[in-house]
């Protein structure tokens, strides 16, 4: 947080000097970035007390400032996965007493966000206002898209955009990804079978961890991963016609399975109004299992 904090109020203006001077009283490790000559800033606490005042004071400059305070925290899901045991009441603490500052929390697991956020038992429990984020519209993407290959005076198809969108599920890093890949390239007209290309290129390069996946996973785990891969969407992991089709047994071992593959975050669990169903989370890894198996 201190380092966020830092590129967006350098150390030159009054308020980053200010913050500096704070972050001195905690003894913290300073250095600088070679390419950038920004400040980074690193501390090491013997005990948990530390970090805690460190947090505090952090937390009470913000609010001591003349303008409102916005922090942003992304993969919050995360603070459950923290060894300390007391992360979330202490941070809701500190945060249930400021009124210059204010937070969006954001993560890609949803269902560990609604933990979180919705269970009584949880800290931040009711604290804050939900907003689920949805795809960006195909449409706009692929028009996004075309743009910036414009502005560096390349073209790409509409039909290479689309293949694109669909492939990546218009997941925005995916998305990014094999766009950063084809910019690369230095092609300056793109067709389909160009971002096919790329695609075989970007699979090939994963492979070696891919295949280091099925070592982590038991038979029934690595063959529903499989299963769910090859079918995009799968609505009812435990029907007989899907067991039957994969070789994945009984409903008992698929029921387990998907547990266990959700709990790795290997796939996720999606829903509207009218259905649920899951899909496995790494898209790249999804369009990988689906050519190899």
């Amino acid at each position: 947080m201190s380092q966020a904090i830092l590129q967006q109020i350098p150390e030159q203006k009054s308020i980053g000097k200010r913050f500096l001077d704070l972050l001195k009283g905690f003894h913290p490790i300073l250095s600088y970035d070679a390419l950038t000559g920004q400040p980074e800033i690193s501390f090491e606490f013997t005990e948990q007390k530390g970090a805690e005042k460190t947090l505090a004071a952090i937390f009470q400059f913000l609010e001591t400032q003349d303008r409102r305070i916005l922090i942003a925290i992304d993969e919050f899901q995360q603070i459950a996965n923290y060894p300390e045991t007391n992360t979330e009441a202490l941070l809701r603490s500190y945060i249930q007493q400021l009124k210059n500052v204010r937070f969006i929390f954001s993560g890609s697991n949803k269902h560990m966000m609604n933990e979180l956020f919705n269970s009584a038992k949880r800290p931040f429990f009711s604290s804050t206002q939900m907003m689920p984020l949805a795809a960006i519209p195909n449409n706009f993407y692929a028009t996004f898209i075309k743009n910036k290959f414009t502005e560096s005076n390349r073209e790409i198809s509409d039909e290479a955009i689309h293949f694109l969108l669909t492939w990546t599920r218009t997941h925005t890093y995916y998305t990014q990804t094999l766009c950063n890949h084809l910019y690369a390239s230095f092609l300056k007209r793109i067709q389909e079978e160009d971002v096919r290309n790329i695609c075989s290129d970007l699979l090939s390069s994963q492979q070696a961890t891919y295949i280091q996946y099925r070592r982590l996973l038991s038979p029934v785990q690595w063959q529903l991963l499989i299963a769910i891969a090859k079918e995009e969407r799968v609505f009812q992991p435990q029907s007989k016609a899907f067991l039957a089709k994969y070789k994945i047994g009984t409903p008992a071992n698929s029921k387990r399975a998907l547990e266990a593959l959700l709990d790795k975050e290997m796939i996720f669990k999606e829903e509207d109004l009218r259905n649920s169903w899951y899909q496995v989370y790494d898209v790249f890894l999804s369009r990988w299992l689906q050519l190899t198996f």
